[in-house]
Parts: C-alpha cells; structure tokens; sequence
C-alpha cells in the first residue's frame, strides 16, 4: 500500500502545485474567478490562486490594437465609394473589469460605431470633398467613438481614413477629366508660344522692312546726290541741264543693259508707248551722245591746258 500511496501523493501535489501558480505576461492582465464570480485583476508576472477554487476565466490585451473597417456608402452626388477606416485602440488598465463583462465582441461593437458615423458624414459630401477632409471624417468617428467605449473600458487612440476607393467606372471619370484638363493647359501653353514666335516673327520681319526701306532711302539719297554732283561737273564743262540729264539717263540705259546681258536666262522687251515717244527717245539718245563728245572733248583740251602749263612752268 505504502508503494502505491507515495507515488499518487507526489503526483497530486505537482497537480496542485501547478493549480497554484501561474504565470501573467507583459502587457497582459489575466480575470481570475472563484465559484463564476469574479475575484480580481492580475498583472504581469508570477501569480497565485486557489486551486479548484479559483480559475483563470480569460485574459485582457493591454497593447494598443488595430481594427480595420471597409464601409461602402454614398456621398452627396450619388457616387458609391469604399472607405477603409482604421481604429486604433486600447483597454484602460483600472476598467479591465468593464473591458471584460460589459463588453462580448468589443471589435463589433467598435464596427457598428464607425459604420454608424461613417454612413452620417459621407452622404452630407460630395467625392473631391470626401478626399479633402478625409480627416474630418477621422475625427467624427473618433469622438462617436470614444464618447461611446469609454464606458466599456476602452480608449480610442486614433482613427484614421487610410483608403478612399470610388466605384472603377468612377475613377475612369475622374483619370479623363484630370487627362483632358492637362491637355487644355498643354493646348493653351502651346498656343501661347506659337503666338510669342508669330509676334517675334511679326517683329522681326517689320525691323528688317524697316531697315531695309532705310537702306533704300539712303541708297536714293546717294543717287540723288551723285546725280547732283554729275550735272554740275557736266555745266562746268559746257553742257547745260537738259543735255546733261540726257546724258546720264543714256548711261543708266547702258548699265541696265548690261547687267541684263550678264544673266542669259533674262529677257527685256523695250516698247515705246507711241511712235512720237520712239522719236523723242531717239534724239533723246543722239543729244546724249553728242553731249558725251563734248565732254570728251572739253576734258581732251582741259588736259592739253594742263600739260602745256605743266611744261611752261619746267622751262
């Protein structure tokens, strides 16, 4: 009997032994209930009950936790979107009691909330206003909240709208709305430098009409002047105006021409207008070359002046 005895003695004391103790982690609180009525909160660390008497009825996560919720609603110009809200929460260490009694699937309950709130806001925006004060509809959903699960031993840490997902055809929308008002600013920016290159264009083309009316200006003004001089050299010869005029006028008739015959691929018709005009032109021309005779002449003699003084003065 005595063989028998020790051995299921032994075994009833480890038995006991580990009913005794136990052990709470960190950030952790363990119900202990003695006969289904709750006895007390234990904390991290190496704890005592009575066994039998006493059991462990569950535990209590005191870390912060995360409870995602996708709410799908409808704002205010009829469009459906998801939402995806995240609460981030915690049990209040003094109301584990709360935490655990009141409350059967707390993460329902804080779903039912954010839903609730959710479902109240959105409708009241249009879609750009929901991604525009997302964060106004976090800090809705955190007051309902918080002012809902205080009572159960809960504290609301945060919410935050992390995801605004519209219906695909929506989004579709909205990428060709974005795509044809970049292609309007691309369209009027393009418009825009085409007409800064006309205008430049413009301005370039009126500088260098501008200029080059100037340079015939003064090209003229040159002729005119050469002209000038040319029919005061010719008086001072001997040859009166009209004699002179006629003689330049034959002058430019043969440069004409001759600039005209060093391109062969141009032609010149000269007609004149009546036949007294071919006349006149005719002793226009004859005038002209006895006007250049004379000069010849008078500069023949003019040079058989200066040579003959030249060589009076030698001797």
């Amino acid at each position: 009997m005595g063989v028998i005895f020790w051995p299921i003695a032994f075994f009833l004391a480890v038995v006991l032994l580990l009913g005794t103790f136990f052990i709470v982690k960190q950030q952790t609180a363990a119900v202990v209930e003695r006969f289904g009525r709750f006895q007390s909160i234990r904390q991290s660390g190496l704890q005592l009950k009575i066994p039998v008497f006493d059991r462990i009825a569950g535990k209590l996560n005191l870390k912060i936790q995360q409870l995602d919720v996708i709410i799908e609603t409808k704002t205010k110009d009829n469009v459906f979107v998801k939402l995806k809200v995240s609460v981030q929460f915690v049990v209040i260490k003094d109301k584990a009691y709360d935490a655990f009694y009141k409350l059967e699937y707390p993460h329902d309950q804080i779903t039912s909330y954010v839903f609730d709130v959710v479902r109240a806001e959105v409708p009241k925006l249009k879609l750009d206003d929901v991604f525009e004060r997302k964060d106004d509809i976090a800090i809705a959903v955190k007051s309902e909240l918080n002012e809902a699960m205080m009572g159960y031993g809960y504290d609301i840490i945060k919410t935050l709208v992390t995801d605004i997902d519209p219906d695909i055809q929506v989004k579709n929308a909205m990428n060709r709305i974005n795509a044809a008002d970049r292609e309007k600013t691309a369209a009027e920016f393009e418009a825009e430098a085409s007409r800064i290159r006309i205008v430049a264009k413009a301005k370039a083309e009126a500088e260098s009409k501008r200029l080059q009316g100037q340079g015939i200006a003064d090209q003229r003004r040159e002729i005119a002047r050469g002209l000038v001089e040319s029919v005061d050299v010719l008086n001072k010869v001997g040859i009166n105006s009209q004699e002179a005029s006629a003689l330049i006028v034959v002058t430019q008739h043969y440069d004409t021409l001759q600039s005209i015959g060093q391109d062969t691929n141009s032609n010149l018709i000269l007609l004149p207008n009546s036949p007294q005009a071919g006349s006149d032109m005719l002793n226009n021309m004859v005038a002209s070359f006895s006007a250049s005779n004379q000069v010849g002449e008078a500069m023949k003699k003019a040079s058989e002046k200066k040579d003959k003084k030249d060589n009076e003065a030698s001797e």
